[in-house]
C-alpha cells in the first residue's frame, strides 16, 4: 500500500483513504493508513469516530483493545459483552461493552459475519516455539512480533500496565467452539478486501497489532496489513442499527449517552 504514495507527497498527506473508502465523503475523513503485517499502533480518537478496516490480504487478523479515554480504568470487557449479547462471536449490530455496562464501541458494517472474541494473542513463547527466532537485532523490519507484545507497548504510551491488557477482539478471524469447548479456527476466512466498521461510542483509547493469531495453523509468518481508515460518523442515532439489534445493546448505548448529555 506504500506505493500509493509518490516521492513528492508531502508527509502530512495519505490518500489511501481513496482506495480503501471511497464510497465515504471526503470532508468526514479523519485519516488512513495502513498497519503492516505484524506491527501495532495506537490512537486517542473522539466519541463519533468510525474505524473502516480493510484486510489487505487474505487471512489478516487485527487484535484491538479499547480503554475509556477520560478514565482508563473503564476498558473493553469480554466476557459481559458476549454473556449480555447471547453470542460467541462478534458481527454487524453487536456492541462492545465495558465492565461498567456502556457501550465503547459498536459494530455497524461488516463484510465476514464472524470476528473472534475469544482466542486472545498470540505471546513471545508460542510465536517462538512456532515460527522460530527473528530478532530485530539479526532481522531488523523483517523481525516477528507477537500481538501480546505489540499491544503492551502501545497502551504503555497511555501509562497503562501489563496487568491492564484485556482480552482483544481478533477482527478479521473466525474461532468456534465445539461441544466439548475445544477452539476450532477457520482458515482462509477472511478473503482480501474484507472489510468491517467499528463506531466508537465514547471517547477511546485504541491500540490495535496486525500480528497473527494464535490458532492460526499456518506454519509461515506471513500476518497480513490492514489498512485503517478514520471518518466523522457521529454518535448513534435514535434509529441506529446497534439500538435495534438487542435491547442490551440498546442499553449500553443508552448508558454511555448519559456521559456526554452537555
Amino acid at each position: 500500500m506504500n506505493a500509493l504514495l509518490t516521492p513528492t507527497d508531502a508527509v502530512d498527506v495519505d490518500t489511501r483513504w481513496q482506495q480503501l473508502a471511497a464510497d465515504l465523503p471526503a470532508d468526514k475523513i479523519l485519516f488512513s493508513d495502513v498497519v503492516p503485517g505484524g506491527c501495532h499502533w495506537s490512537w486517542t480518537l473522539p466519541r463519533g469516530t468510525t474505524l473502516r478496516l480493510v484486510a489487505q490480504a487474505a487471512g489478516a487478523n487485527l487484535s484491538m483493545v479499547l480503554y475509556n479515554a477520560r478514565q482508563p480504568l473503564e476498558r473493553y470487557n469480554m466476557p459481559d459483552s458476549l454473556k449480555a449479547q447471547h453470542t460467541a462471536h462478534y458481527s454487524r449490530g453487536h456492541v462492545l461493552m465495558s465492565d461498567m455496562g456502556c457501550a465503547m464501541a459498536s459494530i455497524t458494517a461488516d463484510s465476514l459475519g464472524w470476528h473472534d472474541p475469544l482466542g486472545l494473542l498470540l505471546d513471545a513463547p508460542r510465536m517462538h516455539e512456532k515460527y522460530g527466532q527473528h530478532p530485530y537485532q539479526q532481522y531488523r523490519n523483517g523481525m516477528y512480533r507477537a500481538g501480546r507484545d505489540g499491544l503492551l507497548i502501545e497502551i504503555g504510551k497511555y501509562g497503562l500496565r501489563r496487568r491492564d491488557l484485556v482480552a482483544p477482539v481478533n477482527f478479521f478471524s473466525k474461532v468456534s467452539v465445539d461441544e466439548e469447548g475445544r477452539f476450532h479456527f477457520q482458515p482462509n476466512h477472511a478473503p482480501a478486501g474484507a472489510m468491517v466498521e467499528v463506531r466508537l461510542d465514547m471517547d477511546v483509547i485504541v491500540a490495535v497489532s496486525a500480528a497473527p493469531h494464535p490458532l492460526d495453523p499456518r506454519p509461515d509468518y506471513a500476518p497480513a496489513p490492514v489498512g485503517i481508515v478514520a471518518w466523522r460518523s457521529g454518535p448513534a442515532a435514535a434509529d441506529d442499527v446497534c439500538r435495534q439489534f438487542r435491547p442490551e445493546g440498546a442499553r449500553a448505548l443508552h448508558n454511555t449517552d448519559l456521559h456526554y448529555l452537555a
